[in-house]
């Protein structure tokens, strides 16, 4: 089979999610091309696993002139495709446009599947056109996959044809190279418990909610709050750290993140709205206590082996934490559910295998 993956811009899950795609479809015997920013190629290094590569700008804002290229490259690029899968909706928009136009949807050949990796959070005028986006990717593909239920449910209502879950598993979790006593020295954590969170540092991830967590009150030893990750706000947050003196450290991009789990007492996330975090699969595989928001996929993916909390519910996220750090045996069976979940959660190949099915079902359209 010849499948053509098209991707925006992402630095995250996204990219990874195709990478561990590519690789086993190479694996079984399939050919491979990835469509995408060469931002997109240097991050994930997709001809490495096998597939051709070619740049395309699909950005992550709406860029008119910009978007039209794109359009009729990923036309070009993909005619001889059985099946284009895009992931995230403006690459999934930009290649229904292009199927659409290019006369091949009634041909029966390149069948459309797109992903959905995040829901639609902005507002204004960008909101505005996601929306147009997203009617765009319901209207044209064959197989909308989603990571959360209310995805499904708003492309359902949108007139998406066949919506099914996507599987998104995190890749196998490497062993820590170094010991917790090592970790919290570094961090210079003393007797205090290092709660720690993994993610962007964008509006999306609920950083307001996790500083307000992080002001307590506390009881001695107060804990000390790591973060993981980059973003945007980083400037922000940190000014608002040092104003506010909070037990707050913006680690920025870590390669070390095993390490950091094995040394963490508790993984918190505060997020406004999630798919299927690979931060917090990867919580799980580590077997540590999970506090996080209620929303978007989360509930799926925690199961019973955390505690959730509703968005914005900072005094509710706090007294969970003071739970979980307060009372050993609490975090000890957390700390077993979570583990017992991470064995029962899908792997690469449960991922290959379910798209390939997926893709099967879209080729038999008459």
């Amino acid at each position: 089979m010849r499948v053509a993956f098209v991707v925006g811009t992402t630095s995250g899950g996204t990219g990874r999610h195709v990478r561990m795609l590519v690789e086993g479809l190479v694996r079984r015997g399939h050919q491979v091309a990835v469509v995408g920013p060469g931002s997109v190629e240097k991050a994930f290094s997709y001809r490495e696993a096998g597939a051709a590569f070619a740049e395309v700008p699909v950005s992550d804002r709406p860029h008119p002139f910009n978007d039209v290229r794109a359009v009729f490259a990923i036309r070009k690029l993909t005619r001889d495709a059985d099946v284009v899968h895009a992931h995230g909706l403006r690459a999934g928009a930009l290649a229904g446009l292009a199927l659409r136009g290019a006369g091949r949807r009634r041909a029966g050949s390149g069948r459309l599947v797109v992903t959905l990796h995040n829901a639609l959070t902005a507002g204004g005028f960008v909101g505005f056109v996601y929306g147009v986006l997203e009617r765009v990717v319901a209207r044209r593909a064959d197989r909308v996959l989603v990571v959360s239920p209310d995805l499904g449910d708003r492309m359902t209502a949108l007139g998406a044809r066949q919506v099914a879950d996507a599987v998104v598993p995190a890749p196998a979790l490497r062993p820590a190279r170094r010991t917790p006593d090592e970790v919290r020295e570094e961090l210079g954590a003393g007797d205090r418990p290092l709660v720690l969170t993994v993610g962007r540092l964008a509006q999306q991830k609920g950083f307001d909610t996790l500083l307000e967590v992080a002001a307590g009150p506390w009881e001695a030893p107060a804990p000390l709050f790591a973060v993981a990750g980059e973003g945007p706000l980083r400037t922000e947050l940190q000014e608002r750290i040092r104003e506010r003196e909070l037990p707050v450290l913006l680690l920025g991009d870590r390669d070390d993140v095993p390490d950091l789990l094995a040394a963490a007492a508790v993984v918190v996330n505060c997020s406004r709205w999630e798919g299927l975090p690979l931060s917090l699969s990867e919580a799980l595989m580590a077997g540590k206590p999970v506090i996080a928001s209620a929303v978007g996929g989360i509930p799926w993916l925690v199961g019973d082996a955390g505690t959730l909390v509703p968005y914005g519910d900072a005094e509710g996220m706090r007294g969970a934490l003071r739970k979980v750090l307060a009372e050993p045996g609490i975090a000890r069976t957390m700390a077993e559910a979570a583990a017992r979940r991470g064995r029962e959660l899908p792997d690469g190949d449960d991922a290959v295998e379910s798209v390939l099915g997926v893709y099967e079902a879209a080729r038999s359209i008459g």
